[in-house]
């Protein structure tokens, strides 16, 4: 489902900006799309540069996914497509293509901090220690390109509950489901030696049996919203939901982290990495827009003025990124530097 907000202000005036070249009429606000994780993060700043910009435009957000707004975002350039695409992951080569092939030339690429993909249960709810083998094991079609056959957790582990295995998770447009695949998944099926092997003999196969996810009803797509997976694990206290750690502290009084591999889910953890599903998030600017639509430089640098650790993003439950990966992403909100091809190989 898509989220659409328009932050709107008093007394903002109206500003008309034709897009350089663009053939498809006008666009007064900054406009960004993409991942419903980096959107609560993305309206603050859209609120901060507001304010600080009372005379411009104010930017319209949109949380679709990070794979439907990178598509957006590629589509080409003009009025009619996006300024921003959000990311909870990387950017794809296949993606880059597109964007090149479609006349998206120059594409500056920011990392704005960290999140996490976390496991979380309702408050007083089912508590187990996981890991990417269980968790893999647990959620696989086919683990090990073997037939699934585990009901419960203690299928999976002895150890664990015996509950049958429900995880409310985020659907494949997602940029929390490709990092849940990436990070988790394919991690837990390679501790088998003949995954790894397979990934050498035949990538694609590697591929199909580590990520694809079961569909008899243990994994339940709980939409791009991860408030939404919240509302669903809060029904069933045996339910674990998968969702990004600024929702995990956004209702810490409503459900609990589980641990994975022995670490907390918890802010520190997630900045050294410790806690397994840690990642970065992104934000892609269109730099053939950066000259038409003079709110999209305010908007990149209010990014960069509250990204720190003691920043306004911070308290909304970002994780910020080390002081030398900020400073280089600094370099670039500044710079605007195009990413290349190379950069994602």
């Amino acid at each position: 489902m898509m989220k659409l907000r328009t932050l709107a202000l008093p007394a903002i005036a109206t500003l008309t900006i034709a897009l350089a070249g663009c053939q498809d009429g006008t666009r007064e606000n900054v406009r960004a799309v993409g991942s419903s994780t980096v959107l609560p993060f993305a309206e603050l700043v859209a609120e901060m540069t507001a304010r600080a910009n009372p005379g411009a435009g104010t930017p319209i957000i949109e949380g679709i996914g990070s794979g439907a707004g990178i598509q957006l975002f590629c589509q080409g350039t003009g009025a009619s497509t996006p300024d921003i695409a959000n990311a909870s992951r990387r950017m794809k080569l296949s993606e880059f293509e597109t964007c090149q092939r479609n006349g998206v030339q120059e594409i500056t690429e920011i990392q704005v901090g960290l999140d996490g993909i976390v496991f979380v249960s309702t408050a007083g709810g089912i508590t187990m220690n996981l890991t990417p083998k269980i968790v893999y094991e647990a959620l696989a079609a086919s683990p090990y390109g073997e037939e699934q056959t585990n009901e419960t957790w203690s299928d999976v582990d002895p150890s664990l509950p015996d509950v049958p295995i429900l995880v409310y998770g985020p659907p494949p447009t997602s940029g929390t489901r490709d990092a849940l695949k990436e990070l988790v998944l394919e991690a837990g099926c390679d501790t088998d030696p003949r995954m790894e092997a397979l990934a050498e003999s035949d990538e694609d196969r590697h591929g199909q049996v580590c990520t694809e996810v079961r569909n008899d009803g243990k994994f339940v797509e709980g939409g791009e919203q991860d408030n939404l997976i919240i509302q669903k694990i809060s029904n069933n206290r045996n339910a674990v939901g998968v969702l990004g750690y600024s929702f995990l502290e956004k209702n810490a009084g409503r459900v609990q982290g589980l641990p994975v591999n022995g670490f907390e889910p918890t802010y520190e953890n997630i900045s050294n990495f410790s806690y397994p599903g840690a990642r970065p998030l992104y934000i892609y600017v269109k730099n053939a827009h950066l000259q038409a639509i003079p709110g999209l430089r305010s908007y990149v640098e209010e990014w960069s003025k509250n990204w720190g650790p003691d920043g306004a993003l911070a308290a909304r439950g970002l994780v910020a990124s080390d002081a030398e990966k900020r400073a280089a992403n600094l370099e670039k909100a500044t710079s605007f530097t195009p990413l290349t091809a190379d950069e994602l190989s």
